[in-house]
């Protein structure tokens, strides 16, 4: 028997080495005192095992071992037929979302081009309206022009003297003119106010259109990377937080309604700039027309004036004549009749002289004869011529006043008459420009009157 000290031997785990599992410390045991087949030492043990126990020990080991390899044939069996699997399945996923990828792209492709469509039209509408807002804005300017005309001919017309100063056709169009330019002016007003209205709209639609293209345009850019990347590519590594659905992400029919919206809002923008752009060219033709009849309605009624005056101050100017000669033949009549009875004052003082001389005769020689009677009667004659003489100087001297008179009258109005011709060629024309044509002036209109006939009077065009 030996005194050796024999120690057990460790448990130690090969597989758990193999498979790479860290060895764990075996639990420490309270020795226990086992028996032995030979005899030992006092105080000692023997620590071998028997045959059996050696013989159990490696057949045990053997059908572990033998175990363990079938187990992990099959295991190798199962991961060969997984990973092939996997792999065709993980190819066959990665070849469909490529084509879906692809299928995505011309989807955005479509959208955005028809994006790009509305937001050129809407461009291209845009400044239509801005060329018609000008358009408008340079209209309503140019109506300035004919309503400081027309108020100048009314004030200019309101200085005429007498019984000139009438409410005539030439004011009652000159008042429909200047009512006239002031409904054209408002309206004008509020048909620019629907155009920088329907500006204001374009942009704002432009301006989704224009956003939700950027927002496609970068996705397809992103979408065209993503369909880019293979396997292969080195600029691909793990994101494991990008599969997670996120809460803001939409889905399908309210991304493509989110498009659809803001093309619906394009065409109806579109619809509304067609109209109101054929509503602006209607409102421009329309008013140049009124402004255009009304202008020459005015220019009728100045001529139409001219001529009445024309024509009332020459009847007035032969009236004039004619009374200026019965003023010179009454006044040569007075004259005539001053020397009528002038000339009855020496026959008078003859007859009454000689009646005088004869009531001297003496006695029964103061009879009343023949030469008496004769001288009585010449008396009474003379008497009688010298008063009808002085009653026809009287009604001589009245009829030249009332002559002197009618001069005067007749010299005032033609007066007025010059100077309502003065208004109406000279004043008026020359801020508004009266449109006298050759044929509407008499033949007796001096030299600065024809020459009132290149003068037009201009009216307020509006560009249509």
């Amino acid at each position: 028997m030996s005194s050796e000290v024999l120690v057990s031997r460790p448990n130690y785990d090969s597989r758990a080495v193999a498979q790479g599992v860290p060895e764990k410390e075996p639990p420490v045991e309270p020795e226990v005192p086992q028996a032995s087949s030979g005899s030992a030492t006092a105080g000692y043990r023997s620590a071998k095992y028997t045959t059996t126990e050696w013989f159990s020990n490696y057949h045990t080991v053997l059908q572990q071992a033998d175990t363990d390899g079938h187990r992990a044939g099959s295991i190798q069996r199962q991961s060969k037929t997984l990973y092939q699997n996997t792999e065709a399945a993980t190819f066959k996923t990665q070849a469909q979302g490529t084509r879906l990828l692809g299928e995505r792209l011309q989807e955005i492709h479509c959208w955005r081009s028809e994006l790009q469509r509305h937001i050129e039209q809407l461009r291209a509408d845009t400044e239509s309206l801005l060329a018609l807002k000008t358009r408008l804005e340079k209209a309503l300017d140019a109506t300035e022009t004919p309503y400081a005309i027309a108020t100048d001919n009314l004030n200019c017309r309101a200085r005429r003297l007498g019984p000139d100063l009438v409410r005539d056709a030439v004011e009652e169009e000159l008042l429909k003119e200047v009512d006239l330019i002031r409904s054209v002016q408002a309206l004008l007003k509020r048909t620019t106010a629907q155009v920088v209205t329907q500006i204001k709209m374009n942009r704002e639609a432009k301006q989704m259109l224009e956003l939700d293209w950027s927002d496609k345009y970068q996705a397809y850019n992103l979408d065209d990377r993503c369909g880019r990347h293979s396997n292969m590519s080195p600029d691909t590594r793990h994101h494991p937080s990008s599969a997670t659905l996120q809460d803001q992400v939409c889905n399908r029919s309210s991304w493509t309604q989110f498009t659809q919206d803001n093309l619906t809002k394009a065409m109806q923008e579109d619809l509304a700039t067609s109209s109101l752009r054929l509503l602006v060219e209607q409102v421009l033709h329309d008013t140049t027309e009124d402004l255009r009849v009304q202008c020459a309605s005015v220019d009728q009624a100045f001529s139409q004036r001219c001529v009445e005056l024309i024509e009332a101050k020459r009847q007035l100017e032969i009236k004039l004549t004619t009374i200026l000669e019965q003023i010179g033949a009454q006044e040569r009549n007075i004259v005539a009749l001053h020397q009528a009875i002038d000339n009855k004052e020496a026959p008078l003082r003859v007859a009454q002289s000689r009646l005088y001389l004869r009531s001297l005769r003496p006695n029964m020689e103061l009879c009343r004869d023949e030469p008496q009677l004769s001288l009585e009667g010449e008396v009474r004659e003379i008497d009688a011529t010298v008063t009808s003489l002085q009653q026809q100087l009287s009604e001589a001297r009245g009829s030249l006043s009332h002559l002197e008179e009618s001069r005067m009258a007749l010299e005032k109005d033609i007066n007025c008459k010059t100077h309502s011709l003065f208004i109406e060629r000279d004043k008026c024309p020359q801020v508004g420009g009266l449109g006298i044509c050759p044929h509407n002036i008499p033949e007796t209109d001096t030299k600065q009157q024809k020459k009132q006939k290149h003068h037009q009077r201009p009216f307020c065009f509006l560009p249509y």
